[in-house]
């Protein structure tokens, strides 16, 4: 049992003063709760102040502000530094948790990371107008490496249910213990990346299926935000998952069926760009000088001209992440 334990939570935001309140005054309300750090990455409005405003001049709040943005991971480990409670739980700037969270996640007991599900409310929802929460059945899953890297392959056109959502409870002595921090390269999938190495390194990772968090859903996808130069940094983190010993067959397979799924993605991106900087014909030209460019641009292409076709994808407003 976890029963003891203090939680650090961190947020970092930018340009967030829309919902920045929910976001500290929800974290504040646990018990739990040894404090809230909110890292603000240089926003241009008043994130700071709302934030403070949201803490009610509650000393657990900490607001650090960024002279330059330096992106979600490098401000992630700036509040991990700083950070004091024995887990730590990472909480988007638009989101926020639902009460009881931690006293749930605390009781299960000798795990490294602790999640539960989450509730994908509307842009406009708040703590107080959310939607009817499904019923589930509660349940304490154990997630290893293998079921972690299947349940974040999605093939292009196939809804999104990667439980790199997740926003666990982390141990920090575990962070600490193995020097494990968030990749500053990264501002894609950066969460996703943590999770793994820390599995890697032999976390145990459990998930509730009960509810405790809440997602604000935005309709656009952030997929067609994706830059090329983000991508890249995650298709070359996905190699270094690969490159590490000591994997079963199965977690092997898994994690390169991530690993080629990113790359396909990176290369059509890299095309995309290319065509818009020389060309249709030149782009294509210089992806017919390599086949294994190629091949995947060109299905890349085609999935996309497909899933155009299909009818749009079912709001998940209302919905769980584990259903």
């Amino acid at each position: 049992m976890n029963a003891s334990a203090s939680v650090s939570v961190i947020i970092t935001a930018r340009d967030a003063v829309a919902t920045i309140a929910d976001a500290v005054s929800t974290a504040l309300v646990d018990a739990e709760t040894a404090e809230v750090i909110v890292i603000d990455d240089a926003s241009d409005d008043d994130t700071a102040a709302a934030a403070e405003a949201a803490g009610r001049g509650d000393d657990r709040l900490t607001i650090s502000q960024c002279a330059v943005n330096i992106g979600p991971a490098a401000a992630r480990n700036r509040a991990v530094e700083m950070a004091t409670g024995d887990f730590v739980a990472v909480l988007d700037a638009d989101d926020f948790i639902l009460p009881g969270r931690f006293t749930r996640l605390l009781a299960v007991p000798d795990a490294d990371m602790m999640a539960d599900n989450i509730l994908f409310v509307a842009e406009h929802a708040g703590p107080g107008n959310l939607p009817p929460t499904p019923p589930v059945n509660p349940q304490v899953i154990d997630i290893d490496l293998a079921s972690f890297a299947r349940a974040n392959h999605s093939p292009r056109g196939t809804s999104r249910k990667e439980l790199g959502f997740l926003k666990p409870l982390m141990r920090r002595a575990f962070l600490l213990d193995q020097g494990l921090c968030y990749d500053e390269t990264m501002r894609l999938g950066e969460d996703y990346d943590l999770y793994v190495r820390m599995l890697q390194q032999g976390a145990r990772f459990c998930v509730s299926t009960e509810v405790g968090y809440a997602a604000r859903w935005r309709e656009d996808s952030l997929s067609s935000r994706h830059q090329t130069a983000d991508l890249q940094a995650l298709y070359t983190a996905a190699l270094a998952h690969l490159a590490v010993d000591g994997m079963d067959d199965t977690t092997h397979a898994a994690l390169a069926a991530i690993a080629d799924e990113l790359r396909q993605r990176f290369l059509l991106r890299e095309f995309l760009d290319q065509r818009a900087k020389v060309g249709r014909a030149r782009a294509i030209l210089s992806a017919c000088r390599d086949p294994m460019t190629f091949a995947p641009v060109v299905r890349g292409i085609l999935a996309d001209k497909f899933s155009a076709r299909r009818p749009a994808a079912a709001s998940r407003i209302g919905r769980l992440l584990i259903e």
